[in-house]
């Protein structure tokens, strides 16, 4: 039952790092979050006001706090676990729509940090980022790809100047799908597969709304208008992101996690491109139902913000990588992710397999594929990773661990 604490004037509610399963309301006082940019490495403030939750996304998402929360002066606030707050939340749709547009927004700014540091400082108007989009998927050979994105190009804008050059990348791409050459995108057959047994929506009132997808067609494209959502009932789906006209990838979204929603949300271009691995089925929701939707259906709304606490901690933990000058102390940091990604019972082993390729480190890392494959050799002589065709073995993670500690620390 949610409890009412007082605390004192300088009083720590919770420290950044610590692991807490409540959600605070603010009653009466004064209370400051502190922050550090991961990007700038700079603190930043920001202060609550009274009625406001705080330690929301660490505690429903089940990660260590992100900030640290200290009391200006003498504050009692509510304190309630995450199953508390759930029961609150799925009650209350003001509430519900209020916090997915919050946390959708927080989500976009992690985005456009994450295109800054890539080296993406342009503006980029719509036009022009789709036929980068296109462009992308041509240099990668991923022809079914390039069709489907300069068939939207076409589409919505028939009489742009890069007319001329769209279609020819559609004729090219619809030459080499007709002849059975499509990408190998290399994703995980067992684990699209495994997704089949996975319904969250059976009941006869969502067959309607049922689309399929084979490997490498688009589902939605960055920067077209956003005027749907989709639920993956089986297959996985990848999320990429155009930086410099080469696609970087985001995330690998499973059965059960929804994609799209950010645009209806917040009325704004979408923000990655979303290309089915292997077949794919899902369920494809519009504009106009998807408020009555969320807030009709407080499961699925609930789904939708714990997706979205998973997706900001999870970015932010990619932002993190990315902001490493060290080229050795990047990669090391990706497979340090990796593993905190694929937690192993027996923490005593040190040594992981980790189901990726080059290809993988080349989009997790943002370097480019020659320095990744110069930094993976120095790693293989010095034997503390193995490569193979579909996977690879880190010897000991804990030294991946020091060399970023090691070399991230010497650069301050």
């Amino acid at each position: 039952m949610p409890k009412a604490i007082s605390y004192t004037k300088g009083s720590i509610i919770y420290f950044e790092g610590d692991t807490d399963d409540r959600v605070f309301i603010l009653q009466k006082g004064r209370v400051v979050i502190t922050t550090t940019d991961v990007e700038t490495k700079l603190q930043t403030t920001e202060q609550v006001k009274q009625g406001e939750f705080f330690g929301v996304k660490s505690a429903i998402g089940h990660f260590p706090r992100e900030e640290t929360v200290m009391t200006l002066e003498d504050s009692t606030c509510i304190a309630m676990s995450s199953q508390e707050f759930e029961n609150l939340f799925s009650n209350n749709k003001q509430l519900i729509m209020k916090m997915l547009k919050v946390f959708s927004n927080q989500l976009r700014q992690i985005h456009k940090k994450t295109e800054s540091v890539l080296n993406k400082n342009d503006s980029v108007n719509q036009m022009s980022g789709l036929y980068s989009v296109a462009k992308a998927f041509q240099e990668d050979s991923k022809w079914q790809s390039c069709l489907d994105v300069c068939k939207t190009y076409l589409k919505l804008y028939p009489l742009a100047p890069h007319v001329n050059e769209i279609k020819e990348m559609l004729l090219k791409a619809n030459a080499y799908v007709k002849k059975g050459v499509s990408s190998s995108d290399g994703y995980d057959e067992e684990a699209a597969e495994g997704g089949n047994s996975i319904k969250l929506f059976e009941l006869p009132a969502f067959k309607r709304f049922e689309k399929h997808y084979e490997n490498g067609q688009v589902i939605i494209t960055e920067f077209e208008r956003g005027e749907t959502f989709y639920l993956i009932q089986s297959g996985t789906v990848q999320l990429t992101k155009c930086v410099n006209e080469s696609n970087k990838n985001l995330d690998i979204l499973k059965p059960g996690e929804f994609f799209g929603e950010m645009a209806i949300l917040d009325n704004s271009p979408r923000s990655a491109t979303c290309v089915a691995r292997g077949h794919v089925e899902c369920l494809e929701f519009n504009k106009a139902n998807f408020e009555m939707l969320i807030t009709g259906n407080p499961q699925l709304a609930l789904i939708l913000l714990k997706l979205f606490c998973k997706r900001i901690y999870d970015q932010k933990r990619r932002l993190k990588i990315l902001v490493i000058a060290d080229p050795q102390a990047r990669l090391a940091d990706v497979f340090c992710m990796f593993n905190e990604m694929n937690p192993v019972p027996v923490s005593a082993d040190r040594r992981r397999k980790f189901n990726v390729t080059e290809s993988d480190i080349v989009h997790w890392s943002g370097l480019p594929q020659n320095i990744v494959r110069d930094e993976m050799k120095h790693f293989t002589m010095s034997r503390k990773v193995e490569i193979f065709d579909n996977y690879m073995v880190v010897n000991n993670i804990a030294d991946m661990q020091r060399i970023v500690d090691s070399r991230t620390n010497s650069k301050k």
